[in-house]
């Protein structure tokens, strides 16, 4: 038995049963025509059937807040949603228009216009956010689990563009995996494969691959052939344009459809231009241990928590062991095959020693990766240093090694003090990919956000805790109307749940809070809510805001529902749909929250 309330009655119809037009069409509208939708469009329909064009228009510029809608806005809406041939040719819309296009992308909470590169492409690669992962080859844990080529070209889909490969010596070819564990091997060349397939599938925008090598010359030589021939000219391997004094880096636009290697390099890049037309094969360099340290061993961050102690604590501590972690070194030399070492070109690995260091000898097209300890200690003590670092230095941040289980730290601290590669693990999903994916949900998911004008200023004197003259407010106020068809809680022995809306801010420190809205009992459906809440955001430029909806099992025990993270300055104002994403970051049609938007 199937029993559908509709209205005020209720339908009951024996699965074998037909389902006639009539009690198909009252089912249908009982789950799509939503009295919200009925409220608004009868306060501005004349006889509460039709919404004239010119009632639509005063619709958009008075509750949608869209000052700059006119006539040909509201037809080409009438055009493009009203199904019934009679009413939009006499430039109207029906009820059923009406919901039609409240449910379309342009009424969604995330601004239309943002869905595409809207952003100036033109600016050095420094002064954006990259989209970057960690691992990528990972498809769980840090030890144990599987490596697959699966975690290449999701990321890739997503619009990831900064990829790991960790290269190790194989029997006849490089691998990859995760050294000195028991996670499985792919060959390098299988991985080369699926880049040059999907590279360019979800953004235009340069790839960058950052090699962790750990190989011998000759698989190094190995390596470098097989992205010759595999990427061929997606694979950047001159200077554009032969510039090889160059003082800033290259724009995204200006490397569009190139595949970027990062790695040590032997040398300048004026050096490898000299070695353009010979065959290095069998040619060697070797680079010094302070040139030599990977992103695994520039700190002690992925130093098993079990092995880490406080080296005060020890007996017989070192005299050096007070040194900080970024500036020791290890003792020893590198070889470096000159073919490999010649395909770094604006992306070279370069080992953080301190910040006045890089200040006086660093290359713009050198950059650093610090491990995120590390990092979030040099955030709290020279903070002023590190984001005027990030001005000038493309800087990567990566988990620590501690994190067996593939966790994540938050990236927002590192995205405040403006560093461009925050590396995650994205086969993690939580909060930390949650906001990983709001975040680069902007400029058209392209897998590139240029920084606020501020953490670009090399003369800049922004801090997350000091905002100072920076700061913008943003007063934001979210009215949450109602939900739509929410997922059932899988712990409830209703199979109903008791939603709870919880919308949070992150950004600078002053601007992260949380407010939470009553609870809705034993409705999924169609929870109604009508609550206001208010937001004062100081730096809303670096701003998330996220939408939790939670099944409150008890009042210690929630259920994750659904959730939905975007950057503040993409939030559409007035009425809008709220999408739902499950854990797994799918979208969950048609669960929705109905929201009033509205800043200054």
């Amino acid at each position: 038995m199937v029993q559908i309330a509709i209205g005020e009655k209720t339908l009951d119809k024996h699965t074998e049963d037909i389902i006639s037009m009539d009690d198909f069409r009252a089912i249908y509208r009982a789950l799509v025509h939503r009295p919200e939708y009925e409220d608004l469009f009868k306060s501005y329909s004349t006889d509460g059937k039709i919404l004239p064009d010119g009632q639509l228009l005063k619709f958009l510029v008075k509750e949608q807040f869209q000052t700059e809608a006119d006539e040909a806005t509201a037809l080409e809406i009438i055009m493009k949603h009203e199904p019934i041939d009679e009413v939009r040719k006499k430039r109207q819309m029906s009820f059923e228009g009406f919901v039609r296009y409240m449910n379309s992308d342009e009424c969604s909470v995330f601004k239309i216009q943002h869905k595409t590169v809207y952003q100036d492409m033109t600016q050095p690669l420094c002064d954006y956010y990259i989209s970057s992962s960690h691992n990528t080859y990972l498809l769980s844990d840090q030890v144990m689990g599987p490596s697959h080529l699966w975690g290449y070209t999701s990321a890739l889909l997503k619009g990831c563009r900064c990829l790991e490969v960790d290269c190790w010596d194989g029997n006849n070819e490089p691998m990859v995996y995760h050294g000195h564990t028991l996670t499985s091997r792919i060959p390098f060349r299988s991985v080369i494969h699926v880049i040059d397939k999907y590279a360019f599938m979800s953004s235009a925008y340069p790839l960058i691959l950052s090699l962790e090598n750990h190989c011998s010359p000759k698989q190094q030589e190995a390596m470098a052939d097989c992205l010759k021939s595999i990427l061929g000219e997606k694979l950047l391997s001159l200077p554009l344009g032969g510039d090889v004094n160059m003082t800033r880096l290259p724009s995204p636009e200006a490397l569009k459809f190139k595949v970027l290697i990062k790695n040590k390099k032997v040398g300048t890049i004026e050096e490898s231009l000299m070695r353009v037309d010979e065959d290095c094969h069998g040619e060697v360099e070797e680079i010094s241990d302070s040139d030599a340290q990977s992103d695994d061993e520039d700190s002690d961050d992925t130093v098993p928590a079990r092995l880490a102690r406080s080296p005060s604590k020890r007996k017989g501590a070192s005299p050096h062991s007070s040194v900080p972690p970024h500036k020791r070194t290890k003792v020893r030399r590198v070889k470096i095959a000159l073919v490999l070492s010649d395909l770094v070109i604006y992306t070279k690995s370069q080992t953080f020693v301190s910040f006045d260091h890089s200040l006086q000898h660093q290359q713009c097209y050198e950059n650093n990766s610090i491990g995120e300890v590390v990092a979030r200690k040099l955030a709290k003590t020279s903070v002023k240093e590190f984001i005027s670092h990030t001005t000038r230095f493309i800087t990567r941040i990566f988990p620590k090694g501690s994190r067996a289980s593939s966790s994540n730290y938050s990236p927002q601290d590192f995205w405040n003090i403006g560093c461009q590669m925050v590396a995650l693990n994205f086969q993690t999903r939580g909060l930390p990919m949650e906001l990983q994916d709001g975040k680069f949900l902007d400029n058209g998911a392209c897998g590139y956000v240029l920084k606020p004008e501020f953490l670009r200023d090399c003369n800049t004197s922004f801090t997350p805790r000091n905002v100072g003259g920076y700061s913008k407010p943003m007063s934001l106020s979210i009215r949450l109307i109602s939900g739509h068809q929410l997922p059932p809680s899988s712990l409830s022995k209703t199979n109903k749940a008791d939603p709870i809306v919880q919308i949070e801010i992150y950004g600078v420190p002053e601007d992260q809070t949380r407010k939470k809205s009553s609870v809705a009992r034993s409705n999924a459906l169609c929870p109604k809510w009508n609550e206001m809440f208010n937001f004062t955001i100081q730096v809303p430029e670096l701003a998330l805001i996220r939408f939790c909806v939670e099944d409150e099992i008890s009042l210690v025990n929630r259920e994750f529902l659904g959730q939905y993270t975007l950057p503040v300055m993409c939030l559409n104002t007035g009425y809008r749909n709220v999408p739902l994403l499950s854990k797994d970051g799918a979208r969950m049609e048609p669960a929705s929250l109905f929201v009033h938007v509205w800043y200054y």
